[in-house]
């Protein structure tokens, strides 16, 4: 089921927080980092759910941020915390960057 307007937090014009437990499996909150107008396109495609899906992985450290270009992709962000148990997956981030 994709993630609704009603299940964030605005915290003030540009970050929106997905809290811990919107989601069975989240171990952290995911913070978005984006303004009300492209966030109504980002409700639209799976880069939210991708966020969430982050804020789930083993070994995360902090929250799950997503930045002003967040777009979605193949999979997550690069790191999380390798020398506690955390994974390192650059294919996980896609074939749009060196």
């Amino acid at each position: 089921m994709p993630l609704e307007m009603r299940q964030l937090q605005k915290l003030d014009d540009y970050r929106w927080l997905v809290p811990r437990g919107t989601k069975p499996g989240m171990l952290t909150d995911a913070l978005i980092y984006t303004d009300e107008r492209l966030l109504q396109d980002l409700l639209k495609d799976l880069s939210l759910e991708q966020a969430i899906n982050v804020a789930m992985l083993p070994g995360i450290v902090g929250r799950s941020l997503a930045m002003p270009d967040i777009h979605q992709g193949y999979g997550f962000p690069t790191a999380t915390a390798p020398d506690e148990g955390g994974v390192i997956s650059p294919g996980g981030v896609g074939f749009d960057i060196n």
